[in-house]
């Protein structure tokens, strides 16, 4: 077979790629898990992995690897969402943008603070422009990947030269304990009301690794606690918590939001707060978003 051959049958093996497989992946590698990609894509699971599978025979990589714990990205599917984040993003507002004012997509994680409602509210009495909540279990609520035009952001982590950051509030921590904590120890704590954060240092913790506010790095180097398990997202931190796994530490905000009958809420006694911020990129933000981004400091 010739290479201009070659060449023109890979043409039309790209031709071939639907935006519904682009978009089916992308959730996919977001979510990092195939049942919650399907909820959000309201398709069935089976459909959503064959159009995963199509998509990687027709590029020819493997772009995820499954195990029946959890899904992560190839090199080649790192890559691949790196690029393709933005693109499907910018298309999605071109499309929005044929039928009227595109509105401003606000992103966040586990939940958006009290203070957005209101926030948001005098946003649209001010512009005229609807506001789209935007949840991405991904760093930075899916903004460095075009997801959301401005994110809240909670956690100390640096978000780096390529996002603007402004602080909104600070969050109270609490722990969360197993109702029937494994051994003695756990179970213990399990019964009180109050912990001291020094305390907390002495039992396995479990962390959300995506967009948790809560690691061991938090604590002095000489006393530290010992890593349980991770989770990618909120709901399965939450179940490794009730299953026993380790403690959990969380924002008070997300403990009233989020009950769960086999954890109980521990108030936390000297834990540094949780800081809450807006983000926005520092290159060609949304002129929404910047609108948005100073109605904040001005509130």
């Amino acid at each position: 077979m010739s290479e201009r051959h070659s060449e023109r049958n890979a043409e039309r093996d790209i031709d071939a790629i639907r935006l519904r497989q682009l978009r089916a992946f992308l959730a996919v590698a977001e979510e990092r898990n195939f049942t919650h990609a399907a909820d959000r894509l309201g398709i069935g699971q089976p459909a959503l992995t064959r159009t995963v599978r199509a998509l990687e025979e027709t590029v020819g990589a493997r772009l995820l690897e499954r195990t029946t714990r959890r899904v992560t990205l190839t090199e080649e599917g790192r890559a691949l969402q790196a690029d393709l984040g933005p693109l499907l993003a910018r298309l999605d507002d071109a499309l929005r943008a044929v039928g009227g004012r595109a509105p401003l997509r606000l992103g966040f994680t586990s939940l958006l603070p009290d203070r957005c409602a209101a926030l948001t509210s005098a946003f649209e009495a001010a512009t005229g422009a609807g506001v789209r909540l935007v949840r991405r279990d991904a760093p930075l609520a899916g903004l460095a990947a075009g997801a959301c035009d401005i994110a809240v952001v909670r956690g100390e982590a640096p978000l780096g030269d390529e996002v603007r950051a402004r602080v909104l509030l600070r969050e109270a921590r609490v722990a969360a304990v197993a109702r029937t904590a494994a051994g003695a120890a756990l179970d213990a704590v399990a019964r009180r009301r109050v912990l001291d954060w020094a305390e907390l240092a002495r039992f396995p913790l479990v962390v959300n690794t995506v967009s948790g506010t809560t690691r061991p790095e938090l604590w002095p180097e000489d006393h530290r606690p010992q890593l349980a398990c991770t989770a990618d997202n909120f709901d399965e931190w939450l179940e490794a918590v009730a299953a026993g796994h380790g403690i959990g530490v969380v924002s008070e905000a997300a403990a009233r939001r989020h009950s769960h009958p086999g954890i109980r809420f521990l108030r936390l006694k000297n834990a540094p707060p949780v800081t809450v911020r807006l983000a926005i990129p520092t290159r060609s933000p949304h002129p929404l978003a910047e609108r948005f981004f100073a109605m904040a400091e001005a509130s």
